[in-house]
């Protein structure tokens, strides 16, 4: 069905008369009947009858007139709907997110959908290596990573992370000194392996060898078994924002402790929200 011709139809039923419909329409009166003719003829119903007080609705066009102000308010609203989507100002996002992201990623979120609140996003919890490759194959459209990224994948640099390590009390002791007293508890490679690679990093470079280590499943499974006394954990200075009471960090000065972490996303696929997104973080 033609837009343009149940605009004719409701806009004379409005007016009540051709003069005042053409002229709000834009359209010279000849070219307004040819559309109401050619509307009555398409449906196979007489819409508007004329006489001396002007055109009025016959009884099918009075039936049918309510059906065509709702087609063309819906037209309206996916119009709307549709301009909203091609600005990136609807839809849905899903973001990836790690551990020097913890409180950053969400921050950047709850910035962006302030400006944005017809985005839905999504906020998975996931390592650098695995939002990579969420990343490329279109299930992440933005994730929050360890810098560079593997190409094609385009990013930009945000923070600088450093590893600390976590320690269940205050103590003169070093960072020597404490791996040679507890265990070293590190994330299972497949949930850590950034991380555990710059321990490893850090380990050989400066000549550190941990008494004994033992493999956890998660951040909060450290965290929390740090604070009982039974290990310690060389971890991102960033999990400061989720550590609890008893947990001390100490503070390690080497060039093999520190990486930045940034934003990356796939380049070769248009999205204006994510876009969109990526621009919200650096205008803040």
């Amino acid at each position: 069905m033609n837009l343009r011709l149940l605009k004719a139809f409701v806009t004379l039923a409005e007016k009540g008369n051709y003069a005042d419909a053409a002229q709000t329409l834009a359209v010279s009166q000849p070219a307004l009947t040819k559309q109401i003719n050619l509307l009555e003829s398409t449906i196979n119903v007489a819409l508007f009858s004329r006489g001396r007080q002007g055109t009025s609705l016959t009884a099918g066009g009075k039936r049918l007139l309510p059906e065509a102000e709702k087609v063309l308010k819906q037209a309206g609203l996916f119009l709307q709907r549709a301009e909203g989507v091609a600005k990136g100002e609807e839809g849905m996002m899903a973001v990836g997110f790690g551990l020097s992201s913890f409180t950053f990623a969400p921050q950047c979120i709850a910035h962006f959908q302030r400006h944005y609140p017809g985005v839905n996003v999504s906020l998975e919890d996931l390592p650098s290596s695995q939002q990579e490759e969420m990343l490329q194959s279109g299930v992440l459209q933005v994730g929050f990573v360890r810098v560079p990224p593997k190409a094609p994948l385009e990013y930009r640099a945000l923070f600088e992370d450093r590893l600390v390590l976590a320690v269940p009390e205050e103590s003169a002791l070093n960072v020597e000194q404490w791996l040679a007293k507890l265990p070293l508890l590190r994330l299972y490679t497949e949930r850590g392996r950034g991380l555990n690679l710059q321990t490893d990093l850090f380990l050989q470079a400066n000549r550190l060898h941990p008494s004994s280590s033992q493999q956890v499943e998660d951040i909060q499974t450290i965290v929390a078994l740090v604070v009982a006394g039974i290990g310690v954990a060389l971890l991102p200075q960033s999990v400061a924002h989720i550590a609890p009471t008893g947990f001390t960090m100490v503070p390690i000065s080497s060039e093999t402790s520190a990486w930045q972490v940034g934003i990356a996303w796939d380049g070769q696929a248009e999205d204006r929200i994510r876009d969109n997104f990526i621009a919200t973080i650096f205008l803040q």
